[in-house]
């Protein structure tokens, strides 16, 4: 019978700890990679979860001498007027707006953290947008009234001026159409236009300019929210001009995007002047809003 051999390893003490040794880091790396696996899972769930925050960002401008699209799909033009003679200018008076994501349904935890990153973007507890006790239907109906009301108090200032200046008004009525536009926040822009359609002058004089503002039943020119990213969708959109008012100045100052030209503006007669300059080529002369 022949002989077998067999070759045993030598199984020394230094070999069985290397062979420990190999083992257990082989379970440590899959240990590891689990555990990382599962908190990049958590790291997904919870950018998916929904938010207690509102992202803003810059919203579409609208051309108040230019038309919009009403609800039966037909054109319209923005700001209608009977009972007097309109005229057109060559230029363009933007309103702004901001884009608020989160109100309806909340927003989730990825687009906040984008948009705290974003620096063409804002981000608010959405108590701060929604106040607390009112539901979403309710603040979309505010919203809507206080355009409604911003609508009232422009077309009112805008023949209230106009009949300051000598002009007949008796027999004018002025009215808007809006898209989905919601807040008071463009009375001020509203106003300049429906006196730029009545009067014969060229007031722009071919220059794109954009605003902000409310009117009250005095004509003064109030504060509004998101003034950073309206300057940024003016510019966006071809604004070369913004009209600020006086008491965002503070928001202003140091935000104003390269191309744009501020403008402070505390009252009807100010916004209008600074219109008329602005077409005569004077614009220079204005104001810029300062820090108080």
């Amino acid at each position: 019978m022949p002989n077998m051999h067999f070759r045993h390893g030598k199984f020394t003490l230094s070999t069985m700890v290397k062979r420990a040794a190999s083992y257990v880091g082989l379970e440590w790396r899959g240990l590891r990679y689990h555990l990382g696996l599962i908190g990049a899972l958590l790291c997904i769930v919870m950018l998916c979860m929904p938010s207690a925050f509102v992202t803003e960002g810059p919203g579409p401008t609208r051309d108040v001498l230019g038309t919009v699209t009403v609800e039966n799909g037909k054109t319209e033009q923005m700001i209608v007027v009977s009972g007097a003679k309109t005229y057109k200018d060559s230029g363009k008076l933007l309103l702004t707006t901001v884009n608020s994501y989160g109100v309806n349904s909340p927003a989730v935890n990825a687009q906040v953290l984008a948009a705290w990153f974003n620096p063409q973007a804002g981000v608010l507890p959405r108590e701060a947008v929604i106040p607390p006790g009112q539901s979403v239907e309710e603040y979309t109906d505010n919203a809507k009234q206080e355009m409604t009301s911003a609508q009232d108090s422009a077309s009112s200032q805008a023949l209230a001026f106009l009949s300051s200046q000598g002009m007949d008004t008796s027999n004018v009525k002025v009215s808007m159409n809006v898209d989905e536009i919601g807040g008071p926040s463009a009375g001020l822009m509203y106003t300049l236009g429906a006196i730029d359609k009545l009067t014969e002058a060229d007031e722009t004089g071919g220059s794109t300019i954009a605003g902000t503002g409310t009117i009250d039943d005095k004509g003064k020119v109030g504060p509004i929210g998101g003034i950073r990213l309206k300057m940024i969708g003016a510019k966006r959109d071809g604004a070369t001009w913004f009209l600020a008012p006086k008491d965002n100045c503070n928001e202003v100052v140091g935000h104003v995007p390269d191309g744009i030209r501020d403008v402070r503006v505390d009252t009807l007669a100010d916004a209008y002047e600074a219109l008329v300059k602005i077409g005569q080529g004077k614009g220079d002369t204005l104001p810029h809003c300062t820090v108080d």
